[in-house]
């Protein structure tokens, strides 16, 4: 798989984040874009060896848009410079939570899985309630060597554990956050060793799965809310 293609058009997108430029380099956009769901195609079937749940959709609805929504945002540049998906048993949806790859030349490509989003309130009481029941279980999740090795679980926190969990419980400092989540940066030249790349996320991507596997479990009965 190509992926220069990708890295070559984001670099000049960032350099050039504007809607004329856009519009004129329509033809590199689609070669990008193919480029791109082709190497998602290709990821999938990779992760696919090891968790089944993801096959069945197309690329193309894993996919998120460079459009920004600039209404409520100090940055007014239109794109998002980057090439984004999120692999689930539910699509791109949040939640169940699953792989997600950003790619952005020059700087902040990573591998990502786990609860991003912290604006769901029960999400966040599911994954706590869960975390304090079942705290060896989440212990030795996140203790794995070779998780460790690759992985640091982060996520927006409070200053203390909320009312109504143990403050001394095992895993309070973890009971105090509202999201969770890891991140594996990438560099340029990961990105574009065509080679090795989808073989080589897919492999991180396993090493993050009892991760996810927790946080799903946890979430088994969560709705996304309707609009």
């Amino acid at each position: 798989m190509e992926t220069k293609i990708m890295m070559d058009y984001l670099a000049e997108l960032a350099a050039n984040n504007d809607r004329e430029w856009y519009a004129a380099h329509k033809a590199d956009r689609q070669k990008a874009t193919e480029a791109f769901e082709g190497f998602i195609g290709e990821l999938m079937s990779e992760i696919g060896k090891f968790d089944t749940s993801v096959l069945g959709f197309a690329p193309k609805e894993l996919t998120f848009k460079q459009v920004r929504d600039t209404r409520f945002s100090k940055d007014k540049s239109p794109y998002n410079p980057s090439f984004r998906a999120h692999i689930s048993s539910k699509g791109k949806l949040p939640i169940p939570v699953g792989y997600y790859i950003m790619l952005r030349s020059g700087d902040g490509s990573f591998l990502g899985g786990g609860l991003f989003a912290d604006m769901f309130a029960n999400a966040t009481t599911m994954v706590r309630d869960y975390i304090s029941a079942h705290g060896d279980e989440w212990n030795a999740v996140v203790n794995d060597e070779k998780f460790k090795k690759y992985f640091t679980v982060k996520g927006a926190s409070l200053k203390n554990v909320p009312a109504g969990y143990d403050k001394e419980h095992p895993q309070a400092e973890y009971l105090k956050f509202k999201s969770w989540y890891i991140e594996y940066p990438l560099s340029d030249a990961e990105i574009t060793d065509c080679e090795n790349f989808a073989c080589r996320a897919a492999e991180l991507f396993e090493i993050m799965k009892p991760f996810n596997d927790f946080l799903n479990r946890a979430l088994k009965d969560f709705e996304m809310p309707s609009r």
